[in-house]
């Protein structure tokens, strides 16, 4: 049998803690070791208790998800951070993004899109909620966006590839031994990307790969 996916829960509200508690104990394989309601006693937390995925609300007080997040990142660069939280605005999204989030999913989500959230994240790859993704697709900025906001853009198989990686926080040197290319050819590969699809910065590669499902 598998190893059980090791979560740990941080929510100031007791009674979320103890509902999702609850929830996550009903799924296979992933067992909630630690519930947290002060977000300042994560870190000592961590130095304990092996994590592969801290679960986390965004307004709490003390440290909020995304202070926590940047904290935790700081001395754990390889964890998996899921927030769950009520707030979908594109500020806030892409705030939490910036520190580092593996995932973001909405409080209203049912058990089964928590339970593939929580396993995506826990095998490395991003997840966010679908009325996430249409806010980071139709409500950003006019910095982030892209110019190809309504039609799909043609991408060569070696073009996919690297921009799942991007996706996945890879940087240039990783994305080349992966694919056992050379760092000239990434390089190379990301600035026909971005002109393709108009994007300014990684944020813009990112959306195209989540609304057309590359993650």
């Amino acid at each position: 049998m598998p190893t059980p996916i090791q979560v740990l829960l941080v929510d100031d509200h007791q009674i979320i803690s103890d509902s999702l508690s609850l929830l996550f104990g009903t799924m296979e394989n992933i067992e909630v070791i630690g519930s947290l309601n002060d977000s300042r006693k994560v870190m000592d937390f961590l130095e304990l208790h092996p994590v592969d995925v801290l679960v986390t609300d965004l307004n709490m007080p003390y440290l909020n998800g995304i202070e926590l997040t940047v904290r935790v990142r700081e001395q754990y660069a390889d964890m998996k951070i899921l927030m769950l939280t009520v707030k979908d605005e594109l500020d806030v999204i892409q705030d939490a993004y910036r520190a580092g989030i593996s995932g973001y999913v909405m409080k209203k989500a049912d058990r089964a899109e928590l339970e593939r959230a929580l396993r995506s994240v826990a095998s490395g790859q991003k997840y966010f909620s679908e009325s996430v993704m249409r806010e980071l697709m139709m409500g950003a900025r006019p910095d982030t966006a892209t110019e190809h906001t309504d039609e799909f853009v043609q991408l060569t198989r070696r073009e996919v590839e690297i921009v799942r990686l991007i996706a996945q926080e890879l940087s240039t040197t990783e994305i080349a031994e992966r694919l056992f290319i050379s760092v000239g050819t990434v390089e190379t590969h990301r600035h026909n990307i971005m002109r393709k699809l108009g994007a300014k910065n990684v944020i813009g590669i990112i959306k195209y790969a989540i609304r057309y499902k590359m993650l």
